[in-house]
């Protein structure tokens, strides 16, 4: 017998009074909606009656559960997993959940059968004290399935006929929910539903008319809403630009494809609501490869592996995000604080507005300076062409009149040639093709002292066309510390931002430090350059996109 009982602990299985683990309990009580909790006392009736029966079974209650208004058509419910996380705890030792009935535990069907039988290998019984059915059979337990799917049935045909009511009315021409920003709705005339265009109705006319007339971009048009007063999240200024509720109509889901003449004023014709959608197609709406969240995708770099960084969307969070693709490196850092950095580079080369005149007049004078170099290395360049045009045809002449071999001839002429090749070449450097360099120089430092105004405010190929105008051949990443190195960058701007931060330190005004060397640069990693002595158009010249930026 002893060797029985020592032999016991090798069982398997739990036994029948394991399994029962005595009468404590806990009450669940719910009703569906906020109103059914204000204004009637079910919930007090549901849980008098799980009270009563309590007593009557001579149960212990651990804890009360519920007590408002939640939709029994998910187990996503708070109070509801709360109660299933306090009986499923072992040192609670609960054995009955306690309902009014089995339709307040819930009406998901197959979902209410699992949980059930999860908790009853817990050896945890759910109990409607309204509906006694015995749990601890088969019979009981087939029965308390049957009717959570009959409440699961019971819901879908409330469902169904809450879903008809609604489709009849957007059929109708009505609409279901809130209304769009620019409407309201007039509760005046009674039951009959209608809807006004209120204070904001200008404001959202003037974005179709943006996006239609000028292809304004989405950042764009948030600016300029912005400063008129109204403060709008991207996603819900795209969700009006497609909504033609503004344009007359009524477009749902429940209308399962069909577009309904609905029965409010249009704010806009169908031809402007259909014009700013045309250039909606062509403009970055949706994440494609110029998406106006992520203008610096293709154009950063990763500084350890020199990937080239693309962009993604974290749809759950609605966060944007740069990755290195590389194996091994994966680099992923938040639209956002790659953007804040970006600006913080972009101030470095950014010049006090305060000395934009000095700083004009300092450019015009170099400008004027390396010119005059320049003619006269061009009248240099061109006299030794003329010379080289002259021994070139004197050798032709003496080839042809037989007084040198044709080997000697080749040779002398070969050399003769690329040397004027040469000559050419340094002469187009030195022609300067500017029209007006005057207007462009003024606009160009008056560009520099908004650097970061301009590119927040462009879209994703008015930024990319500013990034290469400032930064030719991108910029590389530094993931420690979270800064941006760059290996070429446009020399006059950099010139530019020297002078500003110059005259800071001397208040007179009088540097003279740009005629004489060749500007550092600000910040550590960048290349010093040099201020072309030929060709200033090159550094001088701006992208249309970004002059109309500017103004």
């Amino acid at each position: 017998m002893e060797q029985q009982r020592q032999l016991k602990v090798f069982a398997k299985g739990k036994s029948s009074l394991e399994l029962s683990r005595g009468n404590n309990a806990v009450i669940y009580t719910r009703v569906s909606s906020k109103e059914q909790a204000d204004t009637n006392h079910s919930l007090e009736t549901q849980k008098k009656y799980c009270n009563d029966y309590c007593t009557k079974n001579n149960f212990n209650v651990l804890g009360y559960f519920g007590g408002t208004y939640e939709s029994a058509m998910t187990d996503e419910r708070e109070e509801f997993n709360r109660m299933i996380k306090f009986v499923k705890n072992k040192n609670e030792k609960v054995s009955f959940i306690l309902v009014y009935t089995l339709d307040r535990f819930s009406r998901s069907g197959e979902n209410a059968i699992y949980i059930s039988s999860q908790l009853k290998a817990l050896g945890i019984s759910i109990v409607a004290v309204t509906q006694p059915i015995d749990v601890t059979t088969y019979a009981g337990q087939l029965q308390q399935n049957i009717q959570f799917v009959f409440s699961k049935y019971d819901n879908d045909l409330r469902r169904k006929k809450c879903i008809d009511g609604m489709r009849e009315k957007l059929l109708k021409g009505e609409w279901m929910g809130h209304t769009p920003i620019g409407y309201s709705f007039d509760r005046s005339q009674g039951k009959e539903q209608k809807i006004i265009l209120n204070e904001k109705a200008e404001l959202i006319k003037k974005i179709f008319l943006w996006k239609a007339n000028e292809n304004m971009s989405l950042p764009m048009i948030l600016g300029k809403l912005k400063t008129l007063g109204l403060k709008l999240h991207i996603q819900s200024l795209a969700k009006i630009v497609h909504n033609p509720f503004y344009c007359g109509w009524v477009s749902h889901n429940l209308l399962q494809g069909e577009m309904i003449q609905g029965k409010h004023p249009a704010l806009i014709s169908q031809e402007l609501f259909l014009k700013a959608n045309e250039q909606r197609k062509t403009s970055g709406f949706k994440q494609t490869k110029e998406n106006d969240f992520l203008p610096l995708k293709q154009f950063v770099k990763c500084g350890e592996c020199g990937t080239t960084f693309t962009g993604y969307l974290v749809k759950k969070k609605g966060i944007y995000y740069y990755k290195c693709n590389k194996r091994g490196c994966k680099c992923n850092r938040s639209a956002t604080s790659m953007h804040t950095a970006f600006e913080n580079l972009l101030s470095g080369f950014t010049a006090e507005s305060k000395f934009l005149a000095p700083i004009k007049k300092q450019l015009e004078y170099t400008y004027y300076n390396l010119t005059e170099s320049n003619t006269v290395n061009q009248k240099a360049l061109e006299m030794r062409a003329s010379e080289l045009n002259e021994k070139l045809e004197k050798v032709q002449e003496r080839f042809a009149l037989g007084e040198i071999e044709k080997p000697i001839y080749e040779k002398v002429f070969d050399k003769l040639k690329e040397e004027k090749t040469q000559i050419e070449q340094e002469l187009k450097k030195t022609r300067i093709k500017l029209s007006n360099p005057n207007e462009l120089m003024d606009f160009t430092v008056n560009l520099s002292s908004k650097l970061y105004e301009i590119w927040h405010k462009g879209d994703f190929t008015q930024k990319q066309n500013f990034q290469k105008m400032l930064f030719p051949d991108g910029i590389q990443y530094d993931r420690q510390n979270h800064t941006y190195r760059t290996t070429n960058t446009n020399s006059v701007f950099v010139a530019i931002a020297e002078m500003s931060r110059s005259y800071e330190e001397n208040k007179k005004g009088s540097s003279d430090f740009f005629l004489d060397n060749s500007p550092s640069v600000p910040g550590g990693g960048l290349e010093p350059p040099h201020l072309a002595a030929y060709a200033p158009q090159t550094y001088l010249s701006t992208n249309s996109n970004i002059r109309a930026l500017f103004h």
